[in-house]
């Protein structure tokens, strides 16, 4: 059996363009798993494998691969960095034991890395920090550290020091040992030496490896007194103190290098293998029962116990159908039959393969701390639990965010309607943070998504991967509509047209609920003038109308229904008079609640040249922009800003042109709000001509 004291599964994650797929091929290069590097900017990197990442030079999905070092097997992830593919790495995260957090060392923490490190704060993953580009112009590692302190919230704990900065950094010193790792400058990783370090850091080598040694001694109470009596603990000591520390994510060993420059990844890699938990480390996933209600039971990590595996990704290649599962306890077998708790149907294990990017090693069993991919699961999505058909349990699933963007598509010709459906209906299985519709009243195939880029790119997946040509509409923003004033109201439903009849009278109030609750409803009716078994068909009635707003169409939010008093015949009510006669008290009573329109206000970042600030806050105050903050670093000033996502379209292009292509930009929803009545105005009338053209 395979001892999991010596498995690592670890994700990177970082900003768009801070080097996560660069550290990954030094890391697949280093350990044997490939001979040859390829680089991002030529398009030949090992899991940027899509034609769309070789193109941008971006990451789109997350890419599994293992690989050996010093006698333990990392499975690792790289995950994308833009904002439109966070859910990439949400759900990497979600499955994963440990992560490598890269930062850029001019660009310090970028948005992205916020966004991500929350996500892994909120995963309880634990993380090494690697700050990666050391050698560009404007790189300070110390200013990176000060920045994750002071930006995340989070406890770095310095490992190593840098040699030199910018072109003249070399290599590292690490504090635990006092030996310095320099790398020569032929470019390859293993062309190093470990030497004395240079004689005028000794007095930096000692501040901060006493500050390393007091956080590590914390974790150890017996320690800390020997410490206290000034006897210097081991370094075996320490390290075991500072795992302990990474695993409680009482703190994060931070690392740095050159990840291009093949600088620094050993002593990372080491650190992933000494400091970041093994399977068996983590707290337990907790079962729930099919409500979602937790059982108290929990999925110990040990391959002799009941299965339980959690299928995060679905991702279609020539093959078919591949479902990257990672088992939580247990053990699979090919041809196994297992039973997937959400649908309540069994399924069967065709194939399990071992994953590098794009390439798969067959497998006969896997177990529990592994994360493989499954072959011939028909009806397994993102965030389904596989268990024992005899001991079912299900794994908290995975909640993902709605889409904030919507584009009209349709076929150039009619011959591809039922290919774009098929190609469709697999996209929105690889991805949940895509969705498709269908507008009920034009007809037409709406496609969701998080940004513009998203869409772009689902629509070039389109045309080159399924040969399906399209046309696309404008950009439809996701409005909703709220409530500003309360009204008390009735409504009486009678029909008699021979024979039995219809009646149903309720007395009822609306107003605005507080942000964020949705639909809520209470009946606040006694003495049964409304028969109890009514009052779920009045609450799904009201629940049900909550879809369409009548101003123009939008869902409702944040609206409370109260159900104060009514009527009732002892013949002709029924569950449907009710039902019919809150339907229609909603399309009569909103109107005179002040409806109001909403629209979602994103989170923009944006990275500008200095000498191009003025130009690019002038252009946020005109799209109704309102800014947050200014920080000026070496490489130019961040603008942080909130702005309508429907004055946001387009924006790349215009930023691109302000700033002579050198600007960079990240945007992600914060919240919706009132709309101005102008705009409103303007939307509301669009939203009509658009209905009557139909």
């Amino acid at each position: 059996m395979t001892d999991l004291s010596h498995y690592r599964n670890i994700g990177i994650f970082a900003h768009v363009d801070a080097g996560k797929t660069t550290t990954t091929e030094r890391i697949l290069k280093l350990t044997g798993k490939i001979h040859k590097i390829g680089e991002v900017h030529d398009g030949a990197a090992t899991t940027d494998f899509m034609e769309q990442e070789q193109e941008r030079g971006i990451t789109i999905q997350s890419a599994a691969t293992s690989c050996q070092w010093n006698g333990h097997r990392l499975n690792i992830i790289d995950t994308p960095g833009h904002v439109d593919f966070t859910i990439e790495v949400y759900r990497s995260l979600k499955v994963l034991d440990g992560g490598v957090g890269v930062f850029c060392g001019s660009g310090g923490v970028e948005p992205q890395s916020e966004t991500n490190w929350r996500y892994a704060n909120e995963s309880e993953v634990s993380r090494v920090i690697f700050v990666n580009k050391l050698d560009r112009i404007g790189a300070d590692f110390m200013r990176v550290v000060k920045q994750v302190k002071d930006v995340l919230g989070a406890h770095p704990l310095v490992m190593v020091l840098p040699i030199g900065v910018e072109e003249k950094f070399k290599g590292v010193v690490d504090l635990l040992t006092r030996k310095a790792w320099i790398w020569d400058d032929s470019g390859l990783p293993e062309n190093y030496q470990i030497v004395d370090p240079p004689a005028d850091m000794a007095g930096q080598i000692e501040e901060w490896r006493e500050k390393l040694v007091e956080t590590a001694v914390e974790q150890d109470d017996a320690l800390m007194e020997q410490y206290l009596e000034g006897n210097e603990p081991g370094i075996e000591d320490l390290k075991r103190c500072i795992r302990k520390g990474t695993v409680d994510l009482a703190f994060f060993p931070t690392y740095c290098g050159s990840a291009f420059k093949n600088k620094g990844i050993q002593v990372l890699l080491n650190a992933v293998v000494d400091y970041l938990p093994s399977p068996t480390e983590v707290k337990p996933q907790p079962e729930v029962d099919l409500e979602g209600n937790e059982t108290g039971g929990f999925a110990i990590v040990d391959p002799n116990k009941p299965l339980r595996a959690l299928a995060f990704k679905i991702m279609d290649d020539r093959y078919g159908a591949l479902t990257f599962t990672r088992i939580y306890s247990g053990r699979i077998k090919k041809g196994d039959t297992v039973l997937n708790t959400f649908t309540g149907k069994t399924e069967r294990i065709g194939r399990i393969v071992e994953m590098h990017a794009d390439a798969r090693q067959e497998l006969d069993t896997a177990q529990a701390g592994d994360i493989v991919a499954l072959l011939g699961m028909k009806n397994t999505r993102t965030g389904h639990t596989l268990a024992d058909v005899d001991k079912p349990a299900t794994l908290e699933p995975m909640v993902f965010p709605d889409p904030v963007i919507a584009i009209a598509i349709r076929p150039k010709d009619k011959a591809g309607n039922e290919k774009m459906g098929i190609a469709l209906n697999k996209m929105v299985q690889e991805d949940p943070s895509f969705q498709v519709a269908t507008d009920e009243e034009s007809g037409e195939t709406l496609i969701k998504g998080m940004g513009e880029l998203h869409l772009d790119i689902k629509v070039d997946i389109l045309r080159r991967t399924h040969k399906v040509e399209v046309e696309m509409g404008k950009p439809q923003v996701a409005y909703r509509e709220t409530i500003t004033r309360a009204v008390t109201d009735t409504y009486i439903h009678k029909k008699q047209s021979g024979g039995a009849g219809q009646y149903a009278k309720i007395e009822y109030s609306v107003e605005p609920g507080e942000k964020g609750s949705g639909y809520t409803f209470e009946s606040l009716v006694t003495g049964g003038n409304v028969p109890r078994e009514y009052w779920g068909a009045i609450e799904k009635a009201f629940g049900g109308c909550m879809d369409e707003g009548t101003l123009a169409g939008f869902p409702l939010l944040d609206c409370s229904f109260k159900l104060l008093d009514g009527a009732y015949h002892a013949v002709d009510s029924s569950a449907l008079a009710f039902e019919i006669a809150a339907r229609a008290a909603y399309r009569q009573t909103i109107p005179k609640a002040g409806p109001q329109l909403l629209e979602p206000i994103m989170k923009v970042d944006v990275y500008t040249p200095d000498d191009h600030v003025g130009d690019v806050i002038g252009d946020l105050n005109r799209r109704r922009g309102m800014i947050k903050s200014q920080d000026t670093g070496p490489t130019g000033t961040r603008v942080r800003a909130e702005a309508p996502l429907g004055e946001m379209f387009g924006y790349i292009g215009d930023l691109r042109t302000m700033t002579s292509g050198r600007g960079q930009f990240s945007m992600e929803f914060s919240h919706y709000s009132p709309c101005p009545n102008n705009i409103a105005e303007q939307v509301i009338k669009e939203t009509k001509e658009r209905k009557a053209a139909r």
